[in-house]
Parts: C-alpha cells; sequence; structure tokens
C-alpha cells in the first residue's frame, strides 16, 4: 500500500491568518513521519491544471536519555518494624502501569529475593499522577494464626536487615528506563501491636500572631500519606484551619503551616481513627483484632480530638 492510499488523519481544518491550519484529533506520535497534501484544484473556483503541494513532516522523537528517578520511599527510617505493613515509593515523573513487580525485590541481607513478600493484586495501587506507588506487605505473611504465616513464615524477621530494590530497567510514562536503580537498605525491630493512642502525643502551640508551624511529636512514627489526609486543624468555632502539612523526623512529627497567621484562642485537631501507623494498627485497634476472640475496639468514634492552645509571646490568652 502506497502512502497515497493510506486513511487521512482525523481532525479539524480552519483558515487562520491566510493559512489553512489542521489541527489532529490525537497527538502525533513521536518519531513518526507525516506526509501532507495540498490540492488547490479541488479549492472553490481552483485552477484543475494545479498541482497538488507535498510536505513531510518529521514529529520530534522521544528522549532516550532516562531522568526519571525514584525521589523517595516511605517509611523513611533505617529501621522498620517486622509487621511493617506498606511502602510508598515515589518518584520523579509519571511511570507505565504493568507488571510492576518484575521490577521490585525484597532482598535479605544475604541478598537472597524473599519469596512473595508484597500482596501482588492486578489493580495497581497508583495515585492520580501515577508518581506515587503503594507497595502493601502481604498481610498474610504478617498476620498470627493464617495460613502463610505458619508455612512461608514472615516476610521479615526481627533482627535481621533487608532491602527494598528497584530495577532500573522499570520504564516510566515516556518510555524511558529509570535513570538509576534503587535501594532502600533498613533493619528489622520487633513486631508493633499497639494502636497510636494520641493521648500520647505531644503538641507544640506556635506563638499567636505569626504563622509558626504547629507540631505535633508521636511516640512512634506513623503512616506518611495517611498522617497527611486525616488529621486537620479547626478553630473554636469548628472552622477549618487551612495550611500546609508536612513530615519530619522519620515520620515522628507532623507539622503544620496555616495560609493565615494564628490568633489567639483554642483549637483542635480533629484525628480520624482509621489513621495508622507502620504497622497498620488504627487508634484503638490493632491490626489483628479480628483474629482473636476477647479483643474489642476500644473506640467507637470515627474521629478523636486534641486540644490546643494559641497564645502571645507572653503567653497572655
Amino acid at each position: 500500500m502506497s502512502a497515497s492510499d493510506l486513511p487521512p488523519m482525523a481532525g479539524a481544518y480552519r483558515v487562520e491568518a491566510n493559512a489553512l491550519r489542521f489541527e489532529p484529533q490525537f497527538p502525533l506520535e513521536p518519531g513518526l513521519r507525516y506526509r501532507a497534501v495540498f490540492r488547490p484544484d479541488q479549492l472553490p473556483g481552483g485552477n484543475s491544471a494545479a498541482a497538488p503541494v507535498e510536505s513531510v513532516y518529521q514529529s520530534p522523537r522521544r528522549s532516550v536519555t532516562p531522568t526519571t528517578l525514584v525521589s523517595r520511599v516511605y517509611p523513611s527510617g533505617d529501621t522498620l518494624p517486622e509487621n511493617l505493613l506498606k511502602f510508598y515509593v515515589h518518584f520523579t515523573a509519571p511511570m507505565s502501569r504493568g507488571n510492576i513487580y518484575d521490577h521490585i525485590r525484597l532482598r535479605d541481607e544475604s541478598g537472597k529475593d524473599v519469596e512473595l513478600p508484597f500482596l501482588e493484586i492486578d489493580e495497581e495501587l497508583w495515585d492520580a499522577t501515577t508518581t506515587r506507588l503503594t507497595l502493601i506487605i502481604d498481610p498474610g505473611r504478617i498476620k498470627r494464626g493464617v495460613r502463610p504465616l505458619e508455612e512461608i513464615g514472615p516476610a521479615l524477621e526481627a533482627g535481621k536487615s533487608y532491602t527494598l530494590a528497584i530495577g532500573r530497567e522499570w520504564r516510566d510514562g515516556a518510555g524511558n528506563p529509570l535513570k538509576e536503580n534503587f535501594q532502600k537498605a533498613f533493619k528489622v525491630t520487633p513486631p508493633d501491636r499497639e494502636p497510636p493512642d494520641p493521648a500520647r502525643w505531644k503538641v507544640e502551640s506556635p506563638r499567636a500572631d505569626s504563622r509558626d508551624p504547629l507540631a505535633v511529636v508521636f511516640p512512634e512514627p506513623m503512616d506518611h500519606a495517611l498522617s497527611q489526609r486525616l488529621i486537620r486543624v479547626t478553630g473554636d468555632q469548628g472552622g477549618v484551619v487551612e495550611g500546609k502539612i508536612s513530615l519530619e523526623d522519620q515520620e515522628r512529627r507532623w507539622t503544620f503551616t496555616p495560609d493565615n497567621v494564628w490568633r489567639r484562642g483554642r483549637y483542635q485537631l480533629i484525628i480520624h481513627t482509621t489513621l495508622e501507623d507502620l504497622a497498620g494498627n488504627n487508634i484503638g485497634k490493632p491490626f489483628e483484632v479480628d483474629l482473636f476472640e476477647g479483643v474489642e475496639r476500644r473506640l467507637s468514634t470515627t474521629t478523636v480530638k486534641l486540644s490546643f492552645e494559641i497564645q502571645d509571646q507572653r503567653g497572655e490568652k
């Protein structure tokens, strides 16, 4: 089949500034050659003897220089509990979907791959930008009394060291491999089966008439993504205070910088009880609560509140 026999591209034409402009319905494919033909003899009143005018356009090729990196992995700490529930892997650019587990390895201290450590599901857990991937450790390798844990053993064992390894052959959304391999080394501590208790959190209040950050210090690291979504600040009338949240000190310190200056008065932290620590324990509910009789959730509400007060520099209320 010759080029002249190919069907024309779908799109729209319009005359603009004495020029005929074509806008394709779909984006041009990088690196592909396109042939445009203008036939003046088909214009109203055109010269039937006028020859067609042809032009060939070469669309720019995709960049073949790898630039995408693994930017961060959470939890960021170098010691993690034996019953760790998840990793969050952040990339500097959108990634391709599909077959992600071909590129991710969990290796023990001898360099051997841990057998099937992750919950491999068809619906990959990407955020809307395809730059953050959630990796869930197979709960069957965590919860006591279930078959995978009894037959294969835990994915992680206290007292041992491991490495989360991501291979550079993984391709980003533009089809290029990662710029380099990534590794996160960490040591494993005993399992954590104690639910988070906000009563043990330390609130560090800022001063009035400032935009200094409010800080909450946790006794243990908390889930990075959920801590940004499930804790909010309200004023004494219940209105939400807008601002920016960040986590520091290996997810042990939560900070909130308001969009506007603090005013003197009472405020509250509204904390959803679905907030998790690194082992998936919720507020008032251990991760394994459904496996053992006689274990009851200590909280029936969906949120808990912590009050704090903003004072001026002299300590006046």
